[in-house]
């Protein structure tokens, strides 16, 4: 399928900006994406008639708000396809919903001796909180290793899923390489020893379908922001019967059914994970992107961020110096993660932005595969459904010219 691009576009209000003198060109998003009118409008007009706090107040703009902020966590669990509105929390996004996870069930189903795998590809939000239990804990973790192309080596996995996993915490879709590891399969290897897994789908959930009930995880977490929603609201899924075995992660109003002097009782989920305040106004404009991109489709999207994704590596090709990680263009969501030779990543994006092009240098809050890759940083270039190839065309044309400014 073919997308109507220039109709997406002018849905993009930031993509008639000029940086330096260039039309913007946006390829940054795997850090965070770009929003539609369609999620500014809805946020505005919440703000403008319909604002004030939920789930309290009986007069009408509460109400209101009420309607609005659930029938938000209604078309989560329509796009993700869980199977309740009990089974959906709404956090501040993919890391809080990992770190949610590593608290409420973590410290009460990881002890001393036990094991969290992992694998080599993890962004520090799936790694540092389980670095944390472990070392609390007494815990040990392990990483299922990558090949030499980036993919998962599953040659391992029956040995390192042993009698003392107690946890599986993997990213769906790597943010540094690209790779779309093959969940489904993994989840049931892990699933036949007893073991629950939880999925990093920050890169996934804005790319690629998801039905939580076929891929039978048992966490999922994911955030707003990378999938044209607005920052400050993300999504923890987790099976119903986890959650209600689970102890609140905050306590504060909301959380709570009665309080006494000297103790309380919980709220019935979801709203024993949702203390105090929540994102009200970020909630509708989740809502807004989803049923954007619904709009859209999905599968559609995926397969537009890919051919790009194939169309860039074939133009990379032309660079002299480049070097690429992780697979080929069919196995990836849609970015791809780049070093020029002799020239650091910084300055290759620092000069490309003089071109008005936005691209990611660093190491992408993935150090410890930056190393096992030989490199302190590396250059990103991540698509969305709003690019197209003649960006990709310009970034090319930038990116050869910044090759021959250094090779003088």
């Amino acid at each position: 399928m073919t997308l109507q691009i220039e109709k997406i576009r002018n849905d993009f209000p930031i993509l008639k900006r000029k940086i330096k003198g260039h039309s913007l060109v946006y390829l940054d998003n795997a850090a965070s994406s770009q929003k539609p009118k369609q999620v500014l409008d809805a946020m505005h007009s919440f703000y403008q008639a319909n604002y004030a706090n939920i789930h309290r107040g009986v007069y009408t703009i509460a109400e209101e708000a009420t309607e609005a902020f659930e029938s938000a966590r209604e078309a989560v669990v329509k796009f993700i396809h869980a199977k309740s509105i009990r089974e959906v929390i709404f956090t501040r996004g993919t890391t809080e919903s990992i770190n949610l996870v590593r608290f409420a069930w973590g410290t009460k189903n990881i002890q001393s001796g036990d094991e969290i795998l992992l694998t080599e590809m993890e962004h520090h939000s799936n790694l540092v909180p389980w670095q944390m239990l472990a070392k609390e804990k007494g815990a040990k973790l392990k990483f299922i290793p990558i090949d030499a192309q980036g993919r998962l080596d599953l040659n391992k996995l029956d040995d390192l899923l042993s009698p003392k996993t107690k946890l599986l915490a993997m990213t769906w879709c790597s943010n540094t390489l690209g790779t779309i590891n093959p969940v489904e399969k993994i989840i049931a290897a892990a699933h036949a020893k007893g073991i629950p897994v939880l999925l990093d789908a920050a890169q996934a959930a804005p790319h690629i379908a998801i039905d939580v009930q076929k891929i039978d995880c048992d966490f999922l977490a994911f955030s707003s922001h990378k999938m044209l929603g607005p920052t400050g609201i993300g999504v923890l899924y987790a099976k119903e019967a986890l959650l209600e075995n689970m102890d609140p992660f905050l306590g504060g109003g909301e959380m709570i059914k009665t309080v006494e002097w000297e103790s309380s009782t919980w709220n019935d989920l979801p709203g024993k994970f949702e203390a105090g305040t929540q994102s009200i106004a970020e909630a509708v404009g989740l809502k807004a992107a989803i049923e954007y991109l619904e709009s859209i489709g999905m599968e559609a999207i995926h397969q537009h961020e890919q051919s790009l994704v194939r169309y860039t590596m074939e133009r990379l090709r032309e660079v002299e110096g480049v070097k690429m990680f992780g697979p080929p263009a069919e196995e990836r969501c849609g970015l791809v993660a780049f070093t020029l030779n002799g020239v650091h990543p910084h300055d290759v994006a620092a000069i490309l932005d003089r071109n008005g092009i936005c691209v990611r240098a660093g190491h992408h809050c993935t150090q410890p595969l930056h190393r096992k890759l030989g490199l302190e940083a590396s250059v990103r270039a991540s698509f969305y459904v709003y690019n197209t190839k003649e960006e990709v065309d310009l970034f090319i044309d930038a990116l050869k010219e910044t090759a021959k400014v250094f090779k003088q």
